[in-house]
């Protein structure tokens, strides 16, 4: 087994040429190239996989890649983590929209926040006549006028929003990935439990860009990828 560093993939050339402020690196093929993903191209990115396999650290990774090339007035973050312990680490960076969500109820009003900064946003483009963020940005940098963010959404876990919140969640989850894509508002949602009520039909419909580390059963891995690749061997 090679091991890859993410400190010599944030140093390669390819990451501090390229423009985008949401790029990071999923690791090296069998080949040893750089495998590189914007999220802005996805938009959004559901991630699936046992406790130890490698979700948390895959997470932790994309927030430092964004970190490493981002300034706070660039990309912001909101993270809600109702296990409390995986995403400490950020806790007082400028970066952060809201302190870290540990509650469910107000991982809820921050989502419903969210929702209503999307709407916030196209009426923001609507008066100046662009479709997207990055178009208005442009306008408003010849402008000499203040720019909006990237905002990207971390929930880490699902599961744990969803035993509490359920159906309520899920709407507000999907209206966000339905509508969020041109305003610069992406979402990366995270579990260890990808059962169908966790990951539910219409949660999958919106976040056709998943990544699964390996899970307990078949039944999971045929819930996010619709395949048994994934599955552990007893």
């Amino acid at each position: 087994i090679n091991f890859v560093y993410l400190r010599e993939l944030l140093e390669s050339k390819q990451f501090r040429k390229s423009e985008t402020k949401l790029l990071f690196p999923l690791g090296k093929d069998i080949a040893g190239e750089t495998i590189w993903v914007d999220l802005g191209s996805l938009p959004h990115l559901l991630i699936g996989g046992a406790t130890g396999s490698g979700k948390s650290i895959c997470i932790n990774s994309i927030i430092i890649s964004i970190l490493y090339r981002a300034f706070p007035d660039e990309v912001k973050f909101l993270l809600i983590d109702p296990k409390t312990v995986e995403l400490i680490d950020y806790i007082g960076i400028p970066h952060l929209i809201f302190p870290t969500i540990t509650d469910v109820k107000q991982a809820n009003y921050a989502l419903e926040w969210v929702v209503e900064e999307v709407r916030k946003r196209y009426e923001k483009f609507n008066r100046s006549g662009v479709r997207n963020i990055e178009s208005f940005n442009l306008k408003m940098k010849k402008e000499e006028e203040e720019t909006i963010p990237y905002l990207v959404v971390i929930i880490d876990e699902l599961a744990d929003l969803m035993m509490l919140a359920g159906a309520k969640l899920e709407k507000i989850i999907c209206r966000i990935a339905q509508l969020a894509r041109a305003t610069g508002v992406h979402l990366i949602v995270a579990t260890q439990r990808p059962s169908v009520d966790v990951i539910t039909g219409l949660i999958k419909a919106n976040f056709p860009s998943r990544l699964s580390f390996a899970v307990p059963s078949q039944i999971d891995s045929r819930t996010i990828l619709e395949h048994n690749w994934l599955a552990l061997h007893q």
